[in-house]
């Protein structure tokens, strides 16, 4: 992929102005993909997984029967597991997409293609006989789209520019996190008055303006062509070329243990509010699903801050590097699930958990996230070799891939442990990732460096 950046049409705001097309597309994207995704474990729980409503899904019995090699599971074990395969496929694809961008269509086309085969996927999901259907062209549309977003970011910028791109990811993200934010409360809203399958609806509808918001964007976008095959064999990478990508495979690995603990809140934790918190209202009861929001409102809310904050250290020569920042942001995600542990120590019937709890906890979760994924990308946008930036930048995504799926397996076990103590286990898992990248981070900059 050739990394060329453009600067005919200046900046905006400091910024290249692709940056912001970019942002818009991906916050689109993500207001249809968490939307649904914040339906997803209470539409199995309450509704799909009913007897004889899971009668009618193509190949449901024997997923379940796949699944159940350890013995018969409930309800809500079963929907954890298919939460975090689906969660985690939706990660794993990306190298895919990576590939096809780099050596087959592009990255523009790739993007393009993503974003249909999502909003197909968000159209099946408003049926209950396509259901797997659905999560498969979610899973590889979503492949095609999330790291050559991803990676056009990092196209936009000089290589030796760290801090701005930084600071760009970091506008990037936020983007995704207004999406993820008001995703959840539309989808949530809608599926509470007209039902499950119109809320998926809305989300297929929202691709389509992702799509828009995308093409409207491609005069300020790199250049960026697929790498053909011939004969003459390309150069192989330098050592010091090989050296980086090893160590970033490193650094990649070292956020798994953020990728478990943090995306629980999306799948287990959904079902705690529904089932511990108080939701009562003098306007009524809120919808659990809106607690889907509450974590990238906090990143929200974080994001000029540490903007601010990490140009002001920049100043001055004391910004953090970008590895100490994730370590830091795998602690405060080990700390906003013990707030969770904390609400539920002497409360364990259904509805008796303060939601200042439980909103605390989501919203910490999104400074966290801002820590440590935003700088994991431009980690990798500023030390990949650029003939391997789509590819690495997929390989980013295994992180997720690995993290989200382990957490569907632990997640399957919270009927099984008191509340308190599983997000204490949760907890612990993101401690234990910080304490080892803050005991490495010597040695990894210096190997990128």
């Amino acid at each position: 992929m050739t990394n060329t950046t453009s600067t005919s049409d200046g900046l905006l705001g400091g910024q290249p102005r692709g940056l912001y097309y970019l942002a818009f597309t991906e916050m689109w994207e993500r207001f249809s993909f968490y939307g649904m995704s914040a339906l997803l474990t209470l539409y199995m729980v309450k509704e799909l997984l009913l007897p004889q409503n899971a009668a009618k899904v193509m190949g449901l019995a024997a997923l379940r029967g796949l699944f159940e090699f350890r013995g018969p599971m409930s309800d809500i074990a079963f929907a954890a597991i298919i939460y975090g395969w689906y969660a985690g496929l939706v990660y794993f694809t990306p190298i895919l997409g990576g590939w096809v961008a780099d050596r087959v269509l592009g990255a523009k086309r790739t993007v393009v293609i993503g974003v249909l085969l999502m909003s197909a996927g968000h159209l099946a999901m408003s049926f209950y006989a396509s259901f797997l259907i659905a999560l498969v062209l979610l899973i590889v549309g979503s492949g095609f789209l999330k790291g050559n977003i991803s990676s056009q970011v990092g196209t936009l910028y000089p290589p030796e520019d760290e801090s701005r791109r930084g600071r760009g990811f970091t506008i990037f993200s936020t983007g995704i996190c207004i999406g993820s934010a008001t995703g959840p409360l539309v989808t949530g809203l809608v599926a509470q008055r007209h039902g499950w399958h119109t809320g998926f609806a809305v989300a297929a509808a929202l691709m389509l303006v992702a799509l828009v918001s995308y093409l409207l964007g491609q005069r300020y976008l790199p250049d960026t062509r697929p790498v053909r095959q011939n004969k003459t064999k390309a150069a192989p990478l330098t050592p010091v070329e090989r050296r980086r990508v090893l160590v970033l495979l490193v650094v990649i690995a070292l956020t798994i243990p953020a990728e478990i603990a943090y995306p629980m809140v999306w799948s287990i934790g959904i079902l705690w509010v529904d089932n511990y918190v108080a939701l009562g209202t003098p306007w009524g009861t809120v919808p659990s699903s809106w607690f889907a929001s509450a974590d990238s409102i906090g990143a929200i809310a974080a994001a000029p801050m540490l903007v601010a904050l990490w140009g002001w250290q920049a100043r001055r020569g004391r910004e953090p590097s970008g590895v100490t920042k994730i370590a830091i942001g795998a602690a405060i995600v080990g700390f906003a699930a013990l707030l969770f542990a904390f609400g539920n120590l002497d409360s364990s019937t259904p509805g008796s958990v303060n939601v200042g709890w439980a909103l605390g906890g989501w919203l910490i979760m999104g400074l966290a996230w801002m820590y440590y994924w935003p700088t994991t990308l431009a980690l990798v946008s500023e030390y990949a070799p650029a003939r391997v930036m789509g590819t690495l930048m997929g390989i980013a995504f295994l992180s997720p891939f690995i993290g989200h799926t382990l957490m569907g397996w632990i997640g399957s076990y919270f009927d099984r442990m008191s509340p308190s103590l599983f997000w204490t286990m949760d907890a612990a898992i993101a401690v234990a990732g910080a304490a080892t990248i803050l005991a490495l981070r010597r040695s990894i900059m210096r190997g990128l460096e």
